[in-house]
């Protein structure tokens, strides 16, 4: 049987949370780089909305690609992953208080995250304005922080991998200014995260995929 086939960009956080998904799973998959300027024909046909992280589980039967089993949505091939597989027992938690941090992050936190982040383009606020909106999310994080390790416990959950490669996006818009904020344990939480060997080998650099090429499997070794 063929491996499933993941439609990936390095530096997005939703396709950094299906990789770590992958890897906490302990999966492999064909891992397709994808450069957004020119994505490739397959990805636009089996999922037209052209984003990613995509997961087409069957890539190599000939099915039409409409009639592909995909996923499109990074949380979904976070949950499909760890439902596979799960030898850290990262959905071990209250899954509805991690599927409801989730969902602040991803509805409410990233809208501001990507004004902060390209506040040139929404000229309505200033980048100071769209920073403090974002904040309130880091608080809620922060205060979850302060009575343990991670978001939802002493262990990592699906609620650390689901929300950690967006707060790394916000602290990269001005990391001194991140650091400089009062979220001592939020900030320690993402430093952990940064050096941890499973986020170092999904931010393993790639070539991007081209057509023909040589199936490259995920994960790779660190060089």
């Amino acid at each position: 049987m063929s491996l499933p086939c993941l439609y990936s960009f390095r530096r997005c956080p939703y396709a950094m949370r299906a990789r770590l998904g992958i890897l906490f799973a302990e999966l492999k998959v064909e891992l397709r780089e994808v450069v957004l300027k020119n994505k490739p024909e397959h990805l636009l046909a089996i999922s037209p909305k052209g984003t990613v992280p995509v997961l087409v589980l069957n890539q190599k039967t000939k099915k039409a690609a409409a009639e592909l089993d995909v996923i499109e949505e990074s949380k979904e091939i976070l949950e499909w992953a760890l439902e596979q597989s799960d030898p850290q027992g990262l959905l071990k938690v209250d899954l509805a208080t991690a599927n409801q941090l989730i969902e602040i992050n991803d509805q409410e936190f990233k809208p501001w995250l990507d004004r902060y982040k390209y506040a040139d383009r929404y000229p309505e606020l200033t980048q100071l304005d769209y920073r403090k909106k974002g904040e309130l999310f880091l608080q809620q994080l922060e205060n979850l922080l302060a009575k343990q390790s991670y978001l939802l416990g002493a262990s990592p959950s699906i609620a650390d991998l689901g929300i950690m490669p967006f707060v790394r996006q916000f602290a990269h818009v001005d990391r001194e200014v991140f650091y400089s904020l009062p979220y001592p344990k939020l900030q320690t939480w993402l430093k952990d995260w940064l050096e941890h060997p499973l986020f170092q080998l999904a931010m393993v650099k790639i070539q991007p995929w081209q057509e023909g090429d040589t199936p490259l499997i995920f994960p790779r070794p660190l060089k």
